[in-house]
């Protein structure tokens, strides 16, 4: 197992938006040194040096998800619970499955979107797998993410509509950066599909999710807090040795994708 490291944030300006992101460092042993080869490229040849940095890790079966989410979305007030994305409920990590008040594992870069399914790779990424309330990821379907629609039974604050969904505002940029991610770590060059966000909705089977205008939205509206930044290193030291990106350094979102 790699040696842990802690996070320290400092600020740093974000690129775009005019915002200032508080940007996470690594800190311990290695510094930012899992990042060296990215540090001072922007665009396209940022994105090339990002997938190779975190294309390197450890893949699980769909089986061993369910315990990687017990760890990642544990509940910090009720070691016993998982917090549910959408939801927002605390619920017992036992209470899983596809009961209708079970929770299960939500795809937030939905596996119809690219046809991966749950095969090992992009069907099995922590980085993207998160606890939710059966019923509710039923309602999310395979729906891209947008602005508006009616609100989702069982998740306060979420919205849907016939062709894509809104998650409540605390976890709007964590759903975006999730998809920023899937977007780096899946090209195309590993057997998988070229996984790429773009600023449509009913993308069907085609290996797009959107809208990222949206998206980049959301990640300006909502930058990484400690709960996230503890999911990123908990992925990291204890299941796939590998970070999301756009947690440690916020402002490459636009640089990539802006």
């Amino acid at each position: 197992m790699r040696p842990a490291r802690r996070i320290s944030v400092v600020l740093a300006l974000g690129v775009g938006a005019g915002i200032a992101f508080a940007s996470p460092t690594l800190a311990g042993p290695s510094g930012d040194d899992y990042y060296q080869d990215a540090l001072g490229k922007t665009g396209p040849e940022l994105k090339a040096a990002l997938h190779k940095i975190i294309s390197t890790n450890t893949k699980l079966t769909y089986e061993q998800v369910w315990d990687g989410i017990r760890a990642t979305d544990e509940d910090p007030a009720n070691k016993a619970n998982v917090v549910l994305l959408y939801s927002g409920r605390s619920q017992a990590k036992t209470a899983n499955g596809g009961g209708v008040d079970d929770w299960n594992r939500e795809h937030v870069w939905a596996k119809s979107h690219g046809d991966f399914g749950t095969a090992v790779g992009p069907g099995t990424d922590l980085h993207h797998l998160r606890a939710e309330d059966a019923s509710v990821n039923s309602t999310r379907g395979s729906k891209d993410f947008d602005a508006g629609g009616s609100p989702v039974e069982e998740a306060p604050g979420s919205l849907t509509d016939d062709d894509s969904f809104e998650p409540r505002d605390a976890v709007k940029g964590d759903v975006a950066r999730m998809i920023l991610y899937m977007g780096v770590r899946y090209d195309g060059t590993d057997g998988f599909p070229d996984l790429e966000p773009n600023d449509a909705v009913d993308n069907g089977s085609k290996p797009h999710i959107g809208r990222i205008s949206v998206l980049l939205s959301w990640h300006t509206q909502d930058p990484p807090d400690a709960t996230e930044q503890r999911r990123n290193q908990v992925i990291y030291d204890q299941f796939q040795h590998n970070r999301n990106p756009f947690i440690d350094h916020p402002e490459w979102a636009a640089s990539i994708y802006g």
